[in-house]
């Protein structure tokens, strides 16, 4: 049975989705940009985008009772793969080892100008 994740401490949907779906044991976070989710901005600053994206993916999994820790799999989008370096600290900054697995994909563009994006899979039991 679905059950859908919902919380205003991340930016709303911008389309037809969920933030995020639970499954089972299993919980899919629907890709998060770098929105405040007060002003549906994006900042100009590429480490604090980074930051807010995972401040956002935080919000989703913690309105599913879970934390970062729970997260088994991430999938990053860049549109610039020189700026991996700064996904990779801001990594460092949220998660302790073990850490999620993890791909990274360079993409063309991203919604709403965005320059970096992910999505989880988190995992209980």
């Amino acid at each position: 049975m679905k059950k859908v994740i919902h919380t205003d401490l991340a930016p709303a949907a911008i389309g037809p989705y969920s933030q995020a779906i639970q499954y089972g044991n299993l919980v899919f976070v629907s890709g998060q940009i770098g929105f405040d989710p007060q002003t549906m901005t994006i900042a100009s600053d590429f480490a604090m985008e980074v930051k807010q994206v995972f401040l956002n993916l935080k919000a989703v999994v913690e309105a599913s009772h879970h934390t970062l820790t729970d997260i088994v799999k991430l999938t990053i989008y860049l549109t610039d793969m020189a700026d991996f370096p700064v996904v990779n600290a801001e990594m460092e900054a949220c998660f302790v080892a073990p850490y999620p697995a993890r791909a990274t994909i360079a993409v063309k563009a991203l919604p709403r100008g965005a320059r970096v994006e992910v999505e989880a899979v988190v995992g209980s039991g």
